[in-house]
């Protein structure tokens, strides 16, 4: 915790890799913002995870050369999730310190 604030009993939505997981108890600095999780709501929000496909998707991949530019592969499970075929058109961006790809 920040030392800031204070606790506070919440519900908040769980939201990863873009899917809501639902809605779960924790406790919500009003400083900081910060959100704490019991372990029981994080086996449910997981278990919701497993269920929705989405668990496990984060991957590493390397950067590697392609003539003049750089290129990143997309792993298979990703692949998969998103229904990618090979010409799909995708626009891409920074957003902070991130890249961002998105599908059309």
């Amino acid at each position: 915790m920040c030392d800031k604030g204070t606790l506070k009993n919440v519900r908040e939505p769980y939201i990863f890799h873009g899917i809501d997981l639902g809605t779960y108890p924790g406790e919500k600095c009003d400083f900081c913002g910060e959100l704490w999780t019991s372990g029981a709501s994080m086996r449910k929000i997981e278990k919701v995870a497993k269920a929705k496909g989405v668990w496990g998707l984060g991957r590493s991949t390397k950067v590697t050369r392609t003539g003049n530019s750089l290129a990143i592969r997309i792993p298979k499970a990703l692949v998969d999730h998103l229904k990618l075929k090979e010409g799909k058109n995708a626009f891409i961006h920074p957003e902070s310190k991130k890249l961002v790809i998105e599908f059309s």
